[in-house]
């Protein structure tokens, strides 16, 4: 059972930075679409950014392009979001998603839409004004 254990949320100023970190547990299949959401109180989930394991293209909310960088280390097993320029609005738990899929089903803008089989159990992101 492939689990994935997110980290590195906390409490940060606006237009700091912070990286969450999202290890992955064992690899049992050639490739996954591999995402950050995010669950602002009272709303539904959200993505935030895509990536296919062995792919370089990453896929970003409009709300977080050009400030959150997503990126993989296979050999490492850990996903990354990079998130730079925060504003008060990022607060939120942020979540990190695995699925085993091709890559042609994670790409563009679609790149959530189908279920994600496995999930991290959540960290907490937030921004003060």
């Amino acid at each position: 059972q492939v689990q994935l254990v997110e980290s590195g949320g906390g409490t940060v100023q606006a237009g700091g930075s912070l990286t969450l970190s999202c290890k992955v547990s064992e690899y049992t299949a050639g490739g996954y679409c591999m995402g950050w959401f995010r669950q602002h109180p009272g709303k539904e989930r959200e993505e935030v950014a895509g990536i296919y394991s062995s792919a370089i293209n990453a896929y970003y909310a409009d709300s977080v392009k050009g400030r959150f960088t997503i990126s993989h280390d296979s050999a490492k097993k850990t996903l990354y979001l990079q998130m730079n320029t925060l504003k008060p609005e990022d607060t939120a738990m942020y979540f990190c998603a695995a699925d085993p899929r091709g890559q042609w089903s994670c790409s563009g803008s679609s790149w959530f839409l189908d279920d994600f089989a496995y999930w991290g159990q959540g960290t907490q992101v937030t921004v003060s004004s």
